[in-house]
């Protein structure tokens, strides 16, 4: 089962900053719709961002204008910029193939593990 896999989190303090990656080791994500997920301590996982094939990008409107999603040329990355976080962004983070097309389609509906991000006060 191949997953994508994020990377970068960490404990930052409230207003701080945070960049994390997703990739999959020998997949692109060029002909994916790519997403970002969270799981908060005691709720559900959330999908909260993404990417879809043509570069249209998504937020819920708590991150709108905090968080930006994007992807390396390569399309090989995805990146999520966090800034201005809040103690309430604190979760594991992940990343979700929603859907591809060609051998990338062997990331799709596996969801990995994710990265802790802690925000304090």
């Amino acid at each position: 089962q191949v997953q994508p896999v994020a990377s970068g989190g960490g404990s930052v303090q409230a207003g701080g900053s945070l960049k994390l990656s997703c990739a999959a080791t020998g997949y692109t994500f060029s002909r994916c719709g790519m997403d970002w997920w969270r799981q908060a301590p005691g709720k559900g996982r959330e999908r909260f961002s993404g990417i879809s094939e043509s570069g249209n990008t998504w937020y819920i409107s708590s991150v709108k204008g905090r968080f930006t999603v994007s992807l390396n040329t390569a399309k090989t990355i995805m990146y999520l910029q966090m800034n201005n976080l809040k103690t309430d962004d604190t979760a594991v983070y992940g990343c979700f193939a929603d859907y591809c097309s060609g051998p990338s389609n062997d990331l799709v509906g596996n969801w990995g593990q994710g990265t802790q991000v802690s925000v304090f006060s």
